[in-house]
């Protein structure tokens, strides 16, 4: 983990060496940044068109690449050098880091209980999780969705072996389960939240009941986070800002998060209320918590190989 005293000093540094750049090469710095189409504090930034107004101040210019579809294409991108920051779950970031994708988190939204869960079919006779023994569910490799499942199953006590994972995107979960291909989908919101309200879907377990340690992370290139520490740190006071803006406005909110997923204005009030929740810099106990679910990916051969979080952390202001 890049303790906040390193940090600074390459902040410092990279200030210093900024202070020399012609005004006019200054104004030519760009940062790439990849969204998702989902509620977190990128999108609203994005949409809102605070990260434009503040880094052109400095003489930066964005450029947004997206909406990806998840995180395992965005970070992708980010290991093919195509853009330097993006946002996923901690899980997606996770499986990313063992797979030796150079990146490093940079910020932590613990993920609300009431925005991430199973959904089942109101009339499939599933009433609980130990109901999906010999089920079929949609889950997203890797990612939020495998670990819901697995981590439900475990919580309890169903053997994971007598459930069929079916891997597909959440673009492509959702067709599934309105067509009965899969009598369940374990994911996140805005798709819980339209499984529920559009497909005719109920919650047999949330992220409580899962026991979920689940997280939202912004994540940036490991070379982005070494060689541009002050722009990270410009990003990240920007996205402090919305992100305040998002829990004292839930309802407005939802309303940005459901004009850029392209989903019913009547479904932005609870999109507000389950996702606009603190995001913070990381501390030693969110790595010790990604650290916790790591292993815990390891073990249950989700993952090939255990990566080391704490190397893969940056600690801002």
């Amino acid at each position: 983990m890049f303790t906040k005293r390193q940090f600074l000093s390459t902040l410092i540094v990279a200030a210093s060496v900024t202070g020399f750049i012609p005004a006019a090469q200054a104004a030519e710095q760009t940062i790439r940044i990849g969204w998702l189409r989902g509620p977190n504090d990128i999108t609203l930034a994005k949409s809102r068109g605070t990260l434009e107004k503040a880094l052109a101040e400095k003489g930066i210019k964005v450029e947004w690449a997206g909406p990806f579809p998840a995180a395992a294409p965005a970070f992708e991108a980010l290991n093919a050098g195509s853009i330097d920051i993006t946002a996923g779950s901690s899980t997606s970031a996770i499986a990313a880091l063992s797979a030796k994708i150079p990146l490093v988190i940079f910020a932590y939204q613990k993920m609300a209980p009431s925005a991430e869960g199973i959904v089942v079919k109101k009339e499939s006779g599933i009433a609980s999780i130990k109901d999906l023994a010999g089920k079929k569910v949609a889950v997203n490799r890797g990612g939020t969705g495998e670990y819901l499942l697995m981590q439900g199953l475990q919580t309890n006590g169903v053997d994971p072996k007598s459930v069929e994972r079916v891997y597909l995107s959440p673009s492509d979960s959702g067709p599934s389960f309105t067509q009965g291909h899969v009598d369940a989908w374990a994911t996140w919101d805005p798709f819980l939240t339209i499984a529920e309200t559009a497909y005719d879907g109920k919650v047999v377990a949330d992220g409580a009941a899962i026991k979920s340690d689940n997280a939202v992370v912004l994540v940036a290139s490991k070379e982005f986070a070494t060689s541009k520490a002050d722009q990270l740190q410009l990003v990240f006071d920007v996205i402090k800002s919305e992100n305040a803006w998002a829990i004292a406005n839930k309802a407005e909110a939802g309303a940005v998060w459901a004009k850029e997923m392209n989903v019913p204005n009547n479904l932005s009030s609870k999109i507000g209320e389950n996702n606009a929740v603190p995001t913070t810099a990381v501390t030693e106990a969110d790595v010790k918590q990604i650290g916790a679910v790591a292993e815990w990916y390891a073990k249950s051969g989700i993952i090939p190989s255990l990566p080391d979080v704490k190397d893969s952390v940056v600690s801002l202001k």
